[in-house]
């Protein structure tokens, strides 16, 4: 008996999933929007490995400040920098 052709796994994005953007497109704003959404998947395996016990409080807490200090980064330099025509236009 023959085996089906099994569909290829992508591990990759199995544990890394990348939503679609979705609001105002500029480059600065889909980039930030990676990093947030590859903050956010951090986090949930730090937080997953510390509930099961394989990681202290403590180095969850660490590398969730050092992940958080990044993000912030990331965004003074995405979002702050911003060219002023590319702002959001202010209604009159």
């Amino acid at each position: 008996m023959s085996e089906s052709p099994k569909p290829e796994f992508d591990k990759q994005k199995f544990l890394f999933p990348i939503s679609s953007y979705r609001g105002p497109f500029t480059l600065q704003n889909l980039a930030f929007n990676a990093n947030l959404q590859e903050f956010a998947q951090r986090v949930s395996y730090i937080c997953a490995l510390e509930t099961g016990g394989k990681i202290t409080s403590d180095e969850a807490y660490n590398q969730i400040k050092a992940l958080w200090k990044q993000l912030k980064k990331s965004r003074d330099l995405l979002l702050n920098s911003m060219p002023p025509e590319e702002e959001t236009p202010e209604s009159d």
